[in-house]
């Protein structure tokens, strides 16, 4: 096929991204994501009416998964762009183009979307006020935004087999939160997401937020589990020990823990006619 988009170096884990792509841990924490919150961002993606013949761009597609039921819901007159700096795990799918892209520094075509879509991305970088403003651009007038981000300042534990269980819980918890941000990262960026979009010149701000009760197996608890692989040596600096990542391990699989997972918020915007 064409080349979209101009084509960006192979992937390299830089400082301003916690997680490492070009090792094995992804695979493991991209099912993890697509059991946890694809059906939220489908639903919030089909109340945008996309639809056939509609041109979409699927930012940080990671495994694919969104961007193949865009590719589904546009039909074959339509067109999706997955991007990502290491593409390699998103399939081949009729009506999908995967391209390697770094939405930081490399260009995107003018007005040239009708819906944009990020998860889990734009709070790990820096510029992503910049971003924003490079998004707005890349869409047609009338385009629809939905960026869907984490808030983890919220995320109680109701029940876990002892006090100490419940704090090694929120102590890994917070190192997490702190390696995120000493890479550049903003753990809470998803409340902030909705007001950085109307500074940006979006309209029609539509944020919808989102927690439910994770237990020993669900998915979103299964995502922190890979943590402790793929973020190791990181939360390790942060201060935490290998007995206590082996620990929270357990802790996070015992079949009495509950607690509520992170707020995740689904915003919707649009480009002004």
């Amino acid at each position: 096929m064409t080349q979209l988009l101009d084509p960006a170096p192979a992937f390299v884990a830089g400082p301003g991204y916690a997680f490492d792509n070009s090792s094995d841990h992804p695979v493991a924490q991209f099912a993890c994501l697509a059991a946890a919150y694809d059906p939220f961002t489908i639903e919030r993606l089909s109340a945008t009416g996309v639809g056939e013949g509609w041109h979409c761009l699927e930012i940080g597609a990671g495994n694919g998964s969104v961007a193949r039921w865009l590719a589904d819901r546009v039909g074959p007159t339509g067109r999706v762009l997955a991007t990502d700096l290491d593409i390699r795990r998103i399939p081949s799918h009729p009506g999908l183009v995967a391209e390697r892209h770094d939405i930081v520094h490399d260009p995107l075509p003018q007005a040239a979307f009708d819906l944009i879509h990020a998860r889990l991305v734009l709070q790990h970088l820096p510029e992503r006020r910049a971003v924003l403003a490079r998004l707005l651009t890349a869409l047609r007038p009338g385009g629809w935004l939905q960026i869907d981000e984490f808030d983890v300042s919220y995320g109680p534990v109701l029940l876990a087999p002892d006090a100490g269980s419940a704090e090694l819980y929120e102590r890994f918890l917070a190192a997490k939160a702190r390696l995120f941000d000493a890479a550049g990262g903003r753990a809470v960026w998803g409340r902030e997401c909705p007001a950085q979009l109307r500074e940006a010149g979006f309209t029609d701000l539509d944020p919808q937020p989102r927690v439910v009760l994770w237990q020993a197996g669900h998915p979103g608890l299964e995502l922190l589990v890979s943590h402790l692989d793929g973020l190791r040596e990181r939360l390790l600096a942060q201060g935490m020990t290998e007995s206590q990542l082996d620990e929270v391990r357990t802790v996070m699989r015992h079949p009495e823990f509950r607690a509520v997972s992170p707020v995740v918020y689904s915003v919707h915007a649009r480009r002004p006619r």
